[in-house]
């Protein structure tokens, strides 16, 4: 570190902590437009991320406007009317601990808005709110080149990361959707992504509504140990 900088390395911890504590999944947002100099800090951030090689595989599709609302209405109509699968396949199954964590945020986003469990009609219109893009006035498609194979889609999602925790660092909100990318044909059509491209994810983003109850509740984190063995012999 530059010894005459005036930010110390407590200075650089604490504000990474505070913007890490800080972030969550915004499910609701204003309709006010970011500012176009805004999102290009943004980028500008986001693309500081490592990847494999400095291949830096990510490739962005980016609405605002009138694009963003023929994107909301188009692809409402096409889940609701037709199916589709991702580029990258879904987890075949959610077992064990895995299958407790996605329950409980599950109860936890269902409950903040008052769904009752067994309340299919009030849970599908919660799930069609991912293909509305949760209102924002923006979405980002990400996508990786199909010859960089996994690697490529793991360095995408350290872009995605890289890209929630500096939208948060501007006073902004964003939602990571794999569910987006449940309409991969959809997309590639809409967007005219060419067939060496893979869609990995969609981020929605915008200012967040604070004032929804959606926006209220905080998912568990475990601690450290529970994901760490140590070797020391």
């Amino acid at each position: 570190m530059n010894p005459t900088s005036a930010i110390t390395d407590t200075d650089l911890h604490k504000a990474l902590s505070r913007i890490l504590d800080d972030r969550s999944t915004c499910r609701q947002f204003l309709p006010d437009p970011v500012p176009r100099e805004t999102v290009e800090r943004l980028l500008q951030m986001a693309q500081r991320t490592p990847s494999w090689c400095n291949t830096q595989p990510w490739q962005l599709h980016i609405t605002e406007g009138d694009a963003t609302e023929r994107l909301r209405t188009g692809l409402l109509a096409h889940v609701q009317s037709h199916s589709d699968s991702p580029d990258f396949p879904f987890p075949a199954q959610y077992a064990g601990v895995y299958r407790e964590r996605r329950r409980e945020c599950g109860l936890q986003l269902y409950g903040s808005l008052g769904i009752a469990k067994g309340d299919q009609e009030r849970t599908l219109r919660q799930l069609l709110r991912n293909f509305e893009l949760f209102d924002a006035p923006h979405v980002a498609i990400i996508t990786t080149e199909a010859d960089l194979g996994v690697y490529g889609a793991v360095d995408c999602g350290l872009y995605i990361n890289t890209f929630l925790l500096a939208a948060h660092s501007l006073g902004l909100a964003a939602a990571p959707q794999a569910a987006l990318a449940a309409y991969s044909s959809f997309l590639r059509d809409h967007f005219g992504i060419p067939d060496n491209r893979r869609i990995v994810a969609g981020i929605s983003f915008g200012h967040p509504d604070l004032n929804h109850p959606v926006n209220a509740f905080r998912t568990h984190r475990e601690e450290p140990e529970s994901a760490v063995t140590w070797h020391t012999s």
